[in-house]
């Protein structure tokens, strides 16, 4: 029996061996294979080499030639407005001197014959008696291309016949022709007074947007007196009111991602206004036909009352609905795109206010502190509105608030811009 000591050189060379020994198959790793070698390019002349294809690598934007387009980056949603995407500011701003020409002609119209005396010794009543015609077609032209463009429409085939219509009614004249042009003009205004608003942040904005509406509403109100309409005021401000609603209606339809994309809590609020709406004009309607004599004898004697102590009585749908509509959909729209189905009952005080001049017996001075009344009242009644919607689905306290106001919102197109 052999001691250990003598088979250690053998047993040192097997182990070299087993060492040397390449590893079995079933042990053996696969190896990657080795990377084939480029292929040779042939020599070819300079015009023939085609380039070979590379990684691609950003090039920094300095590094862009100045010849070849760049891509324009995305709106960053946090600002308050996209880029704007309309006609030319130039373009804009020709036809908003064509409205504002209109308008300042109408009121000079309103000027001179309310202050004139039967003599012509006054400078103001020197207005010649083409004048308001002139300035309610200009004003309505205006109107139509500034809609068109702002709801992406047809400009200058909207603007063609505005002028086509507004030029008929005024030579033609009649009662038919008139009238049609003063409910276009009427229509095409008061919705415009709404659409022209951009989102409001905070309440004091969306007081500047109301102001803004309200503007627009007034020059309205000066081209429908001055194509002389010659129909009952009742049935040209429902007439007016019920299209102005379902042509905005139909626009906030696509802008508001149409009726399944109201939710729950904008159902709610869009059956509300429409409740409000109706139960105003209803119940007014059936208190002068039905009514109790006594019953409305009171309420007619306080209208005429207040009217004689402030000069006015404001008009309950726009205080009730059509102010506060305005406020609080140009509020909501920061945050959520349904705001415009709020903004759309806000033709219940752009159409007041666009025909509060119809009334023959009234007066300028009447009907300016109607328009002040409404206004006041109904901005105080949104604020309130406001109040309410952040306590119920705002964040908690002041300091939320703020954050909330400095906070990222919803993007939307400038004033003049295509929405």
């Amino acid at each position: 029996m052999s001691s250990p000591t003598s088979g250690g050189s053998r047993g040192s060379s097997r182990g070299k061996r087993a060492a040397e020994r390449p590893p079995s198959r079933w042990r053996r790793a696969r190896r990657p294979a080795p990377p084939a070698p480029a292929p040779e390019v042939a020599t070819a002349p300079a015009e023939q080499v085609r380039p070979v294809a590379t990684e691609p690598v950003e090039v920094p934007p300095a590094a862009v030639p100045s010849g070849e387009p760049v891509a324009t980056p995305a709106p960053i949603i946090g600002g308050p407005v996209l880029p704007d995407d309309g006609p030319r500011m130039q373009l804009v701003a020709l036809w908003l001197g064509l409205l504002g020409l209109g308008t300042l002609a109408l009121l000079w119209c309103a000027v001179s014959g309310s202050l004139s005396t039967g003599t012509s010794d006054n400078a103001l009543s020197s207005a010649p008696g083409w004048l308001d015609g002139a300035g309610a077609v200009a004003v309505a032209t205006a109107l139509s291309w500034l809609l068109a463009t702002r709801t992406a429409g047809r400009a200058l085939v909207s603007a063609g016949l505005a002028l086509a219509l507004g030029t008929a009614s005024v030579l033609v004249g009649g009662r038919v022709l008139p009238t049609g042009a003063a409910v276009m003009t009427c229509v095409v205004g008061s919705v415009y007074a709404v659409m022209i608003t951009i989102p409001a942040v905070t309440w004091w904005k969306a007081v500047r947007e109301v102001l803004v509406a309200t503007v627009v509403a007034v020059a309205t109100a000066l081209a429908v007196v001055g194509f002389e309409p010659t129909v009952g005021t009742e049935r040209f401000q429902f007439a007016a009111l019920v299209l102005a609603l379902g042509l905005l209606f139909t626009i906030v339809y696509r802008l508001g991602a149409g009726l399944h994309g109201l939710g729950r809590r904008g159902v709610i609020v869009v059956a509300g206004g429409l409740v409000v709406l109706v139960v105003t004009l209803a119940y007014a309607e059936l208190l002068r036909r039905y009514g109790a004599q006594t019953f409305v004898s009171s309420v007619l004697d306080f209208a005429e009352a207040t009217a004689d102590r402030i000069g006015a009585f404001p008009r309950p749908l726009v205080v009730l609905l059509g102010v506060p509509a305005l406020v609080w959909g140009t509020h909501l729209r920061a945050r959520r795109r349904q705001g415009w189905w709020v903004c759309a009952f806000g033709v219940a005080a752009t159409v007041p206010m666009a025909t509060v001049l119809v009334p023959p017996d009234g007066s300028f001075l009447e009907a300016a502190l109607r328009v002040v009344y409404s206004l006041v009242l109904g901005l105080v009644v949104g604020y309130l509105v406001i109040r309410v919607d952040l306590a119920l689905t705002g964040p908690k306290g002041r300091g939320g608030r703020r954050a909330e106001e400095a906070g990222p919102h919803r993007p939307e197109p400038r004033r003049f811009a295509e929405l």
